[in-house]
């Protein structure tokens, strides 16, 4: 018989301490309604230093292994998409892995950005699938303001901190559809780091220190003019129509193109769209799995309702499959 996956259970980590607009708005010389306006946030989290990338993505994990009630020897990979682990090895996955006792698990981080969580649970799907691992964890965990540079007013505003994984098991029936995935390489220069982690940092002083930079028009477009596409192409080869899906979770980047391409793909009257971004900001990998913990905490989305979940970032890489709730 044919073996399916899907997503078996849930959990978030969000920072203590979230921060309004009030408190970063003059320091950047915007006004608090302009954020809003162009954004969509509201507050955002910031995690303190008793709240370490390792510590936001075990605390989530160990959330969604408790919702799926499944003992951490039984999974059989961990997959943490991040790009703020600032450690180049050992994984970030290897580590949340040794403290959840995940003792039987293949690890490793996978660098997608923006785009990372839809990555991470396509291959987590198919390892599922093929018998390679029973059950799989996908974390999606960030610390933005370890890389975004407080004082510029183009990200400062946007990016904030989290942690959000699932549980990944087999299935009788499709839980998890095919990924539709890509990147555009061509606009590999919309988001990115300011530098290389090149010797002469460490010897000059003068030399600024890495952070994200990101020419905010360039990803509007793109996922203005593209996103849409493929979003529909993921639609379709779960063989559904727009009309079908009972919610949208995109990755949460700014609420205009959250609610462009909501518009774009014609949902149905009564569909659910994940706004997270006005309450968390843009964590980046984190994003997804967050915003459909907040639904589903809030009943806006219950167990086996069918949705989309896709997102898009740096390179730009996007990926997108259709889910059921679980």
């Amino acid at each position: 018989m044919a073996r399916h996956s899907r997503i078996i259970g849930l959990g978030a980590y969000r920072p203590r301490r979230s921060v309004g607009n009030a408190e970063i708005a003059s320091r950047l010389g915007l006004s608090e309604d302009w954020i809003v306006k162009r954004s969509g946030i509201r507050h955002r989290g910031y995690a303190g230093p008793d709240e370490p990338l390792s510590m936001m993505a075990r605390e989530a994990a160990a959330k969604a292994l408790a919702d799926a009630g499944l003992d951490p020897a039984r999974i059989g990979a961990v997959v943490v998409a991040t790009v703020t682990h600032l450690s180049q090895m050992p994984s970030l996955a290897s580590q949340v892995a040794h403290e959840l006792g995940a003792v039987n698990a293949a690890a490793f981080d996978m660098l997608a950005a923006c785009a990372g969580f839809p990555y991470a649970l396509a291959v987590a799907s198919d390892l599922v699938k093929s018998g390679t691992a029973d059950h799989a964890l996908v974390i999606g965990a960030e610390r933005m303001t370890d890389i975004v540079d407080p004082d510029d007013a183009a990200t400062a505003f946007l990016f904030a901190d989290g942690a959000g994984a699932v549980v990944v098991g087999p299935s009788e029936r499709p839980g998890i559809g095919p990924v539709a995935w890509g990147c555009d390489g061509s606009r590999a220069d919309a988001v990115g780091m300011t530098g290389h982690w090149r010797p002469e940092l460490h010897g000059d002083p003068s030399v600024p220190w890495p952070r994200l930079g990101m020419i905010g028009w360039r990803v509007y477009r793109w996922a203005r003019d593209d996103l849409a596409a493929a979003a529909r192409r993921a639609i379709e080869a779960a063989g559904l129509a727009p009309g079908d899906l009972d919610a949208l979770i995109p990755h949460q980047a700014n609420l205009l193109i959250i609610d462009e391409l909501a518009r774009q793909l014609g949902l149905r009257d009564g569909a659910v769209v994940a706004r997270d971004i006005a309450e968390s900001g843009n964590t980046s990998a984190a994003s997804i799995p967050m915003a459909m913990e907040r639904l589903l905490a809030a009943g806006e989305v219950t167990s086996g309702m069918t949705a989309l979940t896709i997102g898009f970032g740096s390179g730009l890489a996007y990926a997108g499959q259709v889910i059921e709730i679980p």
